[in-house]
């Protein structure tokens, strides 16, 4: 197995970049794009526990934007061509929280999707 292979990891720094931009957006198409529609796929959230693609886009639509922020520390690695995690911290706006965002990262027919997300913010309890 090849772990990080350029091209692999480019593809899925543009994959993330992709992501980021669409939450900072809002735009819910895209982030719908991102993640790889099946009952399988999970994002739990800092107050959410989401379990398949109908719950994760029933909670974008209902959210009405996500928190702004910066990206800290981002680390990518890929395994093989088609399995790669990202993980990310982030200090939203106002805060000096620091918040952690992990994803795995499956290369699909139709391109790289997120099979599993978790988001999470120091100090909470939730």
């Amino acid at each position: 197995m090849i772990l990080n292979d350029p091209a692999t990891m480019s593809e899925v720094q543009a994959a993330f970049a992709e992501y980021e931009r669409a939450l900072m957006e809002d735009d819910i198409a895209a982030m719908d794009l991102l993640f790889h529609a099946a009952p399988t796929t999970i994002r739990y959230g800092a107050g959410e526990v989401l379990y398949g693609i109908d719950a994760i886009r029933a909670f974008r639509k209902a959210r009405g934007g996500s928190p702004k922020r910066r990206l800290g520390r981002v680390e990518i690695a890929t395994y093989g061509r088609d399995f790669a995690t990202a993980n990310c911290e982030f200090f939203r706006d106002n805060t000096d929280k620091r918040g952690r965002q992990s994803q795995s990262w499956v290369r699909f027919a139709d391109g790289w999707k997120v099979v599993s997300a978790h988001v999470s913010l120091e100090g909470s309890t939730s």
